[in-house]
């Protein structure tokens, strides 16, 4: 069944698709010695030098650089990385079993905020099941390091349209951000938000009618 004149679907990351836990990577950092760790993750966007690596603005080796001022002296670029890593739990499997349903009638697109050390961290475990990479679950894919912009910055949206040749007219943005979905919609994009605990399959039925 068609999303009303739906060509495209394209899905926010975290939230969504892959499950987050704010807590443990703050308390991750604060093992680590960092002080005030609760006021550096935000639950939809990150601060300082957190929020340059997702942009694309600093590399890795320059991040850890920038955490280091933060921690105690001796703490390892791989000690970074595992506590920056506590931030992602996992991706269901029948979240992916759904992503391949999907492509069967529609256009399926990533739109994501993230950085490096995430997506060939963590994020490629998560969807290498099967032998498969990221890559196989969708038709097309932003991630706002490679983009030089994260959301909700109207930068990274145009940037999509670009990159992936879509129409918003014609794609329905899922995010479990407000912020993130006003910024699409003023676009064109038809929005639908995924509210935590809620599956992102529930949000297509709803949107379906």
């Amino acid at each position: 069944m068609a999303l009303n004149n739906y060509k495209n679907l394209l899905f926010d990351l975290g939230g969504v698709i892959l499950d987050l836990k704010r807590e443990d990577c703050v308390r991750a950092f604060e093992a680590l010695g960092m002080e005030n760790a609760e006021s550096v993750f935000g639950e939809y966007s990150q601060t300082g030098a957190f929020l340059a690596l997702e942009e694309g603005a600093i590399s890795v080796d320059e991040f850890h650089a920038e955490v280091k001022k933060m921690l105690p002296q001796g703490v390892s670029d791989a000690q970074i990385d595992e506590a920056f890593g506590r931030f992602l739990v996992g991706v269901p499997m029948a979240r992916l079993k759904a992503l391949e349903e999907l492509r069967k009638d529609y256009k399926v697109f990533l739109l994501s905020n993230t950085n490096p050390i995430h997506i060939n961290g963590r994020i490629a475990q998560y969807f290498g099941v099967d032998g498969k990479t990221i890559g196989d679950y969708f038709d097309g894919m932003v991630l706002s390091f490679e983009a030089k912009a994260a959301k909700p910055n109207a930068k990274i949206f145009e940037y999509t349209v670009l990159h992936l040749g879509i129409n918003p007219n014609e794609t329905l943005f899922l995010d479990d951000s407000q912020k993130n979905l006003d910024a699409a919609s003023q676009l064109g994009f038809g929005v639908a938000l995924v509210s935590p605990g809620e599956e992102f399959v529930d949000v297509l039925k709803r949107v379906i009618g």
